[in-house]
């Protein structure tokens, strides 16, 4: 971060040094006026999952209806408390994918104070059987 700025900033993020993390990353930005995502930017994997480009897309439009408010209260939480989140566990399900990994989000400013995005990662493994997921699903909060 650069100077006295308490949260990243979107022009923190430097691609050269996450390269090999590209595929998995993911971010949006958040409207407070309207309490929406919009997708910014996601890597190939991501995309891949969604079956469509995350840039310039609302999530409404990514998640089922009856997922969404469960998505959206999560991330919503990430960019305005703000807190890091760490989930492990089925990752995906929410769109008809299944499989185990672990996603961390972290929430983003463009004026370091006031969140207005939302960067995330989230690695996985496909598993046709959802039984066969190894560990059950959690999830950690970290106050920033």
């Amino acid at each position: 971060m650069r100077g006295d700025r308490a949260m990243p900033g979107w022009s923190d993020i430097q691609p050269t040094q996450i390269a090999k993390q590209l595929s998995i990353i993911w971010s949006y930005r958040y409207d407070r006026e309207t309490d929406a995502f919009i997708g910014r930017l996601a890597g190939d994997q991501i995309e891949h999952i969604f079956g469509k480009t995350l840039r310039g897309t609302p999530m409404t439009e990514l998640y089922p209806v009856k997922e969404y408010p469960k998505m959206s209260a999560r991330f919503r939480r990430v960019v305005t408390e703000p807190v890091l989140y760490l989930e492990d566990g089925k990752v995906f399900q929410l769109v008809d994918r299944y499989g185990y990994g672990e996603r961390i989000v972290m929430p983003l400013s463009s004026n370091g104070v006031l969140g207005d995005g939302i960067f995330g990662a989230t690695a996985y493994e496909t598993f046709l059987d959802t039984h066969a997921i190894p560990h059950p699903d959690s999830e950690q909060w970290f106050a920033l």
